[in-house]
């Protein structure tokens, strides 16, 4: 089994469930639905995605956002997906 390409790992970020194997995306949908959830989106945006190291950032903190950013993408991804359901 290979490693999904790109963006094709999200595909598979659908089918991570508390073992009922339903989509998850509509519980991230209603967890962030509201001011409070679109507030703390935003936070976890503006802490995540719209944050830049400057150029003497050590490599540990680059990979440590990068980690970051990459579950706030999932997040936002899911609950996205959640919306448009």
């Amino acid at each position: 089994m290979s490693d999904p390409a790109g963006w094709d790992w999200l595909d598979g970020a659908a089918t991570v469930s508390g073992g009922g194997g339903d989509d998850p995306s509509p519980s991230f949908a209603r967890c962030f639905a509201g001011p409070d959830g679109m507030r703390v989106l935003a936070v976890l945006r503006a802490m995540t995605l719209d944050r830049a190291l400057g150029p003497d950032a050590p490599e540990a903190a680059l990979r440590h956002l990068e980690g970051q950013r990459q579950l706030v993408a999932v997040i936002l991804a899911l609950t996205a997906r959640g919306r448009a359901r």
